[in-house]
Formats: C-alpha cells, structure tokens, sequence
C-alpha cells in the first residue's frame, strides 16, 4: 500500500507542477493505465493512428499491454488496435537475450526495470529510462510511422531488437515470417499473424509488413528464429518466434534515432507511408512531435472549457483524446488496404481512410454523439467507411478488425451511427448505398461468408417470426450450431435498429418502409412481462422462463455466467431500461413511481461500488457504468418527471467512476473512447437517448461539469459558428438547475433540439444546492420518444 501511495504522490508532483492553459497540455495518456484495455495505452498516437507505439509489459493476459503497477518495461509494440498485435522493438546493452524472460525474474529475458519517476507521457509524446542498461527511450508517432529516440551509454554491445512475436490481449501466432537487411541503415520484413479468442470463436488473420531506418550505420546485423541465433545471413525465414538485432558501437549520452513504419498491404506500402508521413521531417524528432500535437489541437480545440478544477479539465481533455485515440486506419497514405477476402483495394479518394474497431455496441450513448457535434467531419468519414465495406464485401461491418467482418455483441449497430449522422445533416457520402445496405442488412439473414466472417444478425429469422428471440431456440441459420447467448437483449436491440431505420425512411419519403419497421421497432413489448414489470427470457410458445431473477449477485468474479441469462454482459434489471426509442412509453408500462424508485434504488447500491463492479461481474450489478448496457442509466429520469435526479447521478458518475490517476481512470472497459465520449457530453450537460436517430435530433440538459463550454462548430457542415453553454455558480454542490434560457428565451423543459445548438447560440443555466421540482418536471416537458412525438 505504501508502494501505491507513492507512486502516486509521485505521479501527481510530475504531472500537475507547472500547469498550463494550453489544452494540449491537459491530455495525460497515463491516466488509467492499470486493469485496462490493450487499446488504451500511455504511447503516441495520431488520431485513429495506424500505428499505436506504446511500451508493454505483461504477456499473453486478458487487458494485457501496459500495467503501471509493474515496474517493467518488455518493449515498445507498434500496433494495439482490437485483436491485433506486432512488431515490438527495445533498445539494450550487453549479452544478446532474444526472449523477454518473465516478470518475477526479469533478468531472464531483454525486459528491464523502470522507475515511474522517470517515465513521462504528454500528447504526442512517451519517455522512460530503462533502468537496466541507463537507456532513455523516447516516443512520437505519426498515423502510419513510428520515431523513437534512444539515449545510450557508452558499450561495446549495444543494440536495437525487433521482435514479431509478443504478448497481447488476444495472443496472436506469428504463421510465416521474414526479416532482412537492406543496409547498414535499414531492414524491412513481414509477419502473417492469427489471433484467436475461443469464448467469442474469432480468428482474425493479417500480415504486417514494416520497414525500420535508423541514423546510424549498424555495426553488425543478426536475426534469430525458435531460438536459434544467426550472425552471418542478412535475412530470415520462419515461424512463431522471429526476430532481428542491430548491434552498434555507442559513446556515452549518443542519441541513434529510428523511424519505422507499417503496412497491411506491402512492403512496398509500409517505405511509401515511411516516405510520405516522415521524409520531411528529417531526423527532427521535436518536428514530428510538435506536429502530432496539432493535429490533436484541431480536434481538442472544439471544445473549450472554462472554470471548474485543473483536475477536472485533465478529465475532460484526457477522455476527449480517449474518444478519438484507440480505432484504427487500416489503409495507406494513397488509399490501399486489403479486404475482407484479402485482395488489394484502392479507395476513390484516400484522404476518407477505412477504419476498424471492436462492436459499435451502443456508441449511441457516446461515440456517436460526440463525433457528430464536435467533429462531423470525421463521422461522415466514418461512414464513408462503412459503405466501402458494403461496397466490397456485400454486407455493413459491426465490429470490424482489420478490415475483417466479426459477429461481436448484440444487433448491428453501426446502423444508428449511419442514421444519426444523415439525420444531423451530414451527407456527404451516397445516402441511397446507405439506405439500400441498412436496409439489407435488417432484412436478410445473418450468415458465414467464404472470407471467413460472419454478417447480419443470426436471429433475424426467429426474431420475425415470433415478433422476439426466443430463449432456448437455435436459429436455421445459426452458423455456430448453437443457442445464442443473449435472445432477450437481442430481441430490444434489434428494435432500436429497426427504429432507426423507420426514422431514416421517413425522413427519404419511403413511407412503406416507415411503417413496417415502425411496427418492429415495438418488438421490445413482446419480452416485456407485465407481471414483474422487468424485460424477460420468453419461449417460443410464448411463456415466460421459470425461476427467473432481475440480478444474477451469484456470479462469479471473471466469468462467463451471464451466458445462459438470456442477456449479452447483462442482466434483466439492466436491460429493461434499454427501450432509448420509446422511453416515454417504457415509463407508461413500468409505473413512473415504479421507474423512478427502481431506478434512484439502483444507482444508490451501486455507488457503493463508483458504478462499476470488481471482476466484470456483468449480471451481478445494478447501474454498470463500466459496460455498456447501463451508460443512459443517469439520463433515464428527464423521462420520468424528476429531472434533478439526472443531475444528481450524472454528477456523481463523473466523481466517482471517472479518475485522474494511472490506478483510477476508467474502473470498468473504456473500450475505444466510449467512456471518454460519455464523460466529455455529460461534462457539457448534454446527452442523446436515443443516438440522434430521430427525424428531429434532440439533447438532452443535465448538470455541466464547467462554468462556460464553447463548442466551435465545423463551418462545413454546421452554420452557426459557436454554442455556448454557460451554467452560472455551478459546482459540485451547486448541481441543480434553477432555471434555463435557450438564445434569451426562457427553457422549461429538460431537452432543446439539435438544430437550435448548431445554428449557434447560448443555453444559459441557472444552478443551485437544492433541486427545483418544478423545473422540467410535468409531463408535457418530457423528451420525445417513439410513442410521443413532439408536435
């Protein structure tokens, strides 16, 4: 405990001394980097960057990466995208050692040990002495390259290793390999990889091909492959554990720089992104630097905050660089990437890049917003991207990695991000290949593809013939032969997406469409028991499961219980509040006294635990801010008549399971800047239950975080200039609104729509200790929803 106190008081004299006011200088990547994602890590990183080059120091572990509670270091790996991983360097001194040994002997292998005294992350920018061999590395990155700097001590025996085989989050198998040299300068290779994660059943198969420049000759070359060790060849061959060294001849305090760069396409791709993104630069590796924080200024830059702690901002600029840090471009600097069926592709215009990710499994509560109103600019790229999906391999993506179709999660809901993004008037792109592919996508069967991948939703079948998933009950179609693990949260995610999809036909005049799947999008009743009240497993002869409990608090710690609940990482209790389309009807069928005392009850247990059970236990909690399911939970009560309490529970969401130490950060799975977007819109008093997907997009107000929040709106796409908030005394006690004026105009209702914020203007909020009752509390201020439409 005292080793934990320490680090800390030393991590906090390092990062706040000397504060400043640039907001680049409020963005600290080591926030959160204990128990955390392989996708969030303390290293550079462009936006959506390619490469991610980050120090590692744990091996083959779930959340595996960096773990600050470790006081090594195994190397610096170039990727740490979803499922994917590669291409690890380290500088050392002394005896040649090709493997990174173990953590409770670190001396077994080139890790080496690290004081967090001397390690240093800022935007665009990580340092660390290796304490071993008194190597001080530094860190920069652009999209597709990385540029390190490694500080040396005077040796006989120094060297750089390169490693292609390492550990990660989803362990990967290195199948075929080669490294080679082609000067005292430079080497290139390859490595074909699989990783493969058998509770989801996903293989994802990839080659990176690099290219690795240094400033100084290498004195002498060596690879080794399985453990054998060869000096004399200039090139490699084979599988599983390849890897290559330069060895050099070092003065004390000599700098030797390296510039690498990656490719899914070729070798030849990985020297043309090399060339491109860093050839004019030089060796400056305070230019590439400097300029990886303007590009993140541009988008930092958006929105600016005023009043409120310094901790609070490092909050809210660290959880807005969160949002647009852990996805991945997958195509080069001229447009190529490989496909889903791995053939070559070039993109029409190579400036809108294809992405990858994890699920879009509910960034309608925070991705999606955020990059429609801060950044529209990159939402329409985005679904640019999902269209060259469908454009190439026939189906909409909704959870890709590396350019490949994975069934991941519930429903396919990379079709409200579509949809939201047209709604808010963000068009450039082809809306009739959109409608036509989310259309497809809600009408035809799930199934394998021949690439390897599987698309659609598996259910659909069942789920039009009964008007719900049955529990119990294997689709036709089922391509794993099994019963789907969560039937009843399918059942209420499907009908979101089918929501969207009447919403975006009603807006193009097809009326036809907007009725049928109107008419599905209330499915979500049909698993609705008006006994308990609560959503629940229903068979296919329409009875209900027997012996049937809210909240699973027997599960385990870790495990895979929720499986057989008839929920995906979930439980009843918290999916019956996952009707973001027809909330307003949702309050009619539960009671609002019932609603609201459910609800209030719940957040009260689970602040016990900051909204984030110990272990993952999905199924065990009430409000699970750390998952998915649960992150509207706070915004629920403006639906309810007592909107205070989505001031209260909001506010204390971003106390307590939000931190701002690398031991507290994100407590559950931020998972790819779905915490940092929910924590960055509910700082501004601002959040959409239903996505944006509506004909007439909507915010939700709640307490800010801040004084003033000036959102600079993209001229592009948006014409008002800026929308300022202004939330006069408030504070952490001060967190109810009194009162409201939208543009001068007196507000009484908790929500104001989409187009009156990007027209530009001011929401001016009044705030105080005590609630006020009567403010946006009857029944006709209550948001719109499905079932009541805002005349």
């Amino acid at each position: 405990m005292k080793k934990v106190i320490l680090l800390l008081f030393l991590y906090f004299s390092s990062s706040l001394w000397g504060q400043t006011k640039d907001i680049v200088d409020y963005v600290d990547p080591m926030i959160g980097n204990s128990d955390s994602r392989w996708m969030q890590f303390p290293g550079p990183a462009m936006p959506f960057g390619m490469v991610k080059l980050s120090p590692d120091n744990q091996g083959n572990v779930w959340r595996g990466g960096y773990e600050y509670k470790i006081d090594q270091i195994i190397g610096f790996s170039h990727i740490h995208s979803w499922t994917m991983g590669g291409l690890l360097t380290m500088p050392v001194t002394g005896s040649l050692k090709i493997t990174p040994g173990e953590e409770n002997d670190p001396d077994s292998g080139y890790r080496s040990r690290i004081k967090h005294e001397n390690e240093k992350a800022a935007l665009s920018y990580y340092s660390v002495l290796l304490d071993d061999y008194n190597i001080k590395a530094e860190l920069t990155s652009t999209t597709r390259t990385g540029f390190q700097r490694y500080t040396f001590p005077a040796s006989d025996s120094a060297r750089i290793l390169f490693d292609l085989e390492n550990g990660s989050e989803y362990p990967y198998e290195v199948r075929w390999a080669s490294i080679s040299k082609v000067s005292d300068y430079e080497i290139e290779g390859f490595s074909t990889q699989a990783s493969y994660d058998e509770p989801t059943n996903l293989l994802n198969d990839y080659t990176v091909y690099f290219v690795a420049r240094v400033d100084k000759p290498m004195k002498s070359f060596g690879t080794w492959v399985n453990g054998y060790v060869d000096t004399n060849s200039t090139i490699c061959w084979g599988r599983r554990d390849v890897g290559a060294f330069m060895n050099f001849d070092t003065r004390k305090d000599e700098v030797i720089q390296l510039k690498t760069a990656i490719s899914y396409v070729s070798i030849e791709q990985a020297r043309k992104n090399l060339e491109h993104e860093s050839a004019s630069f030089g060796w400056d590796f305070e230019g590439v630097r400097n300029y990886g924080v303007g590009e993140w200024r541009k988008i930092l830059g958006a929105i600016e905050v005023e009043g409120d702690t310094e901790e609070d901002k490092r909050k809210f600029y660290t959880n807005l660089y969160r949002s647009y840090c852990s996805r991945t471009i997958f195509s080069d600097v001229d447009g190529q990437y490989v496909d889903m069926y791995e053939q070559v592709q070039q993109l029409k215009d190579p400036a809108s890049p294809i992405y990858g990710c994890d699920a879009f499994w509910n960034t309608f509560w925070n991705l999606n917003q955020l990059w429609t109103l801060a950044t529209p600019d990159i939402a329409n790229k985005w679904v640019e991207s999902l269209l060259e999906y469908y454009r190439v391999g026939g189906w909409l993506p909704n959870g890709p990695p590396g350019v490949e179709y994975c069934d991941i999660m519930g429903a396919q809901h990379e079709i409200p991000l579509m949809v939201s993004t047209y709604q808010k008037g963000i068009r450039n792109y082809d809306i009739d290949k959109a409608y036509e592919a989310i259309k497809k996508t809600l009408t035809t069967q799930g199934t394998a593809l021949s690439s390897g991948g599987i698309v659609g939703n598996r259910h659909l079948d069942v789920y039009l013939k009964h008007g719900y998933v049955p529990y119990g009950e294997k689709s036709h179609h089922n391509v794993f032969g099994t019963t789907y693990e969560g039937p009843t949260s399918n059942t209420l995610e499907y009908a979101f997406d089918d929501w969207n999809m009447a919403q975006l036909a009603k807006t193009l005049g097809h009326e036809e469409d907007y009725e049928y799947f109107t008419k599905r999008a209330y499915s979500y009743k049909n698993v609705f028991d008006s006994e308990t009240k609560y959503v629940r497993p229903r068979y296919s002869d329409g009875t209900w499961m027997q012996n049937f409990q809210p909240v699973n608090k027997e599960e385990h710690s870790n495990s895979w219980s929720w499986l057989g609940s008839g929920f995906v990482e979930g439980n009843s209790w918290q999916y019956t509040w996952m009707v973001p389309h027809d909330m307003n009807e949702l309050v009619k069928m539960m009671g609002k006294e019932e609603f609201n005392r459910r609800l209030n009850e719940g957040f009260e247990m689970s602040s016990e635990y900051n909204f984030s059970p110990p272990g993952d236990r999905f199924s065990a909690a009430y409000v699970n801010h750390g998952n998915q399911p649960c992150m509207q939970a706070a915004f629920l009560f403006n639906y309810s008549g007592k909107p205070w309490l989505t001031q209260y529970w909001a506010r204390e969401v971003m106390n307590k399971y939000y931190g701002s130490t690398p031991l507290h950060g994100w407590p559950g799975d931020e998972d790819q800047g779905q915490g940092g977007a929910w924590f960055v819109m509910a700082a501004m008093g601002l959040f959409e239950m239903d996505g944006g997907g509506s004909t007439k997009p909507f915010y939700e107000i709640s307490s800010p975080l801040f004084e003033k929040v000036t959102i600079h709106l993209d001229s592009k796409y948006y014409k008002g200039g800026t929308f300022v908030i202004e939330a006069k005394g408030v504070s952490n006690e001060n967190r109810y609104i009194q009162s409201a004026k939208l543009n001068g105009k007196k507000l009484s209702k908790p929500w104001f729509y989409h187009s009156e914020l990007v027209n530009g203007g001011k929401l001016e909020l009044v705030m105080g200790k005590k609630p006020n009752h009567k403010w946006g509390s009857r029944p006709e201020d209550t948001p719109p929803s499905m079932s009541k439409v805002e005349k």
